[in-house]
């Protein structure tokens, strides 16, 4: 328990010290527009084929439970309230600690490992400032927007089954959901989620991988670290936010 408290310290700090590092300019709008582009856009295709599949489960599942109770037209309500508030935020994450985390800690692995890090700082060039803060602020913009882009497929998939194969209505669909979900409540509540998801498993990998042994073995144990922990914490997170967002 003492080891953990401890790594949970050197984290914090590690933060602290991104955010110091963070000062506007040419150079750092360049790297983080082009990490942007690395994590994020990169990452739209995984994250859409996901959220298509995870909408054509749930509106298959949700409808046969629904015309149980003779709800079956409710299931744009479902689907929405569903997505928004949890599937949407916590699977959204998991997926780029998976793709973006993982290539995050294993970039930085390497960097410590040919000793890239080491050379830019005789160099005077403070490696946290030109080589994590970018990924980090790139990592806690590109969330958010790869959540959206999750469950905007989840509902057109959620559509495609429903209305294409199963029969229901077109208009009781997208009638529920509009009805359903509220700006705020919802579709804020998804953005809280994925802002706080974006900076935990992006200080998550970026420490594993700037803090990993310099050799081949430090960094894969630093890629396998950074997607286990970070989607562990997303898991965490979820719960803690739900309890005190509700």
């Amino acid at each position: 328990m003492r080891e953990q408290l401890r790594a949970l310290g050197r984290m914090g700090l590690f933060l602290l010290r991104i955010l110091g590092s963070i000062r506007p300019g040419h150079g750092l709008f360049r790297d983080t527009a082009v990490q942007v582009y690395s994590i994020g856009a990169r990452s739209v295709s995984i994250v859409a084929v996901g959220g298509a599949f995870v909408g054509l489960v749930l509106a298959l599942q949700g409808y046969r439970t629904l015309t149980t109770f003779g709800a079956g037209s409710s299931l744009g309500t479902l689907l929405g309230l569903t997505l928004f508030r949890e599937l949407g935020p916590v699977l959204a994450a998991i997926l780029f600690c998976g793709r973006a985390g993982s290539a995050m800690a294993a970039e930085l692995g390497l960097m410590r490992a040919t000793d890239q890090i080491t050379a830019l700082s005789m160099m005077a060039i403070d490696p946290v400032r030109k080589v994590v803060a970018p990924r980090f602020l790139a990592g806690v913009i590109s969330l958010p927007l790869l959540t959206m882009v999750f469950c905007a497929f989840a509902i057109l998939g959620g559509w495609i089954q429903a209305v294409l194969v199963l029969g229901l209505d077109s208009g009781f669909y997208w009638g529920s959901l509009q009805q359903s979900i509220d700006l705020v409540d919802d579709f804020g509540q998804a953005v809280v989620k994925s802002l706080f998801f974006g900076v935990a498993t992006t200080l998550i990998a970026t420490h594993a991988g700037y803090h990993a042994p310099p050799t081949i073995e430090g960094t894969s144990v630093a890629t396998t670290q950074s997607v286990v922990m970070g989607s562990l914490m997303v898991l965490f997170l979820t719960f803690i936010l739900t309890a005190t967002l509700y």
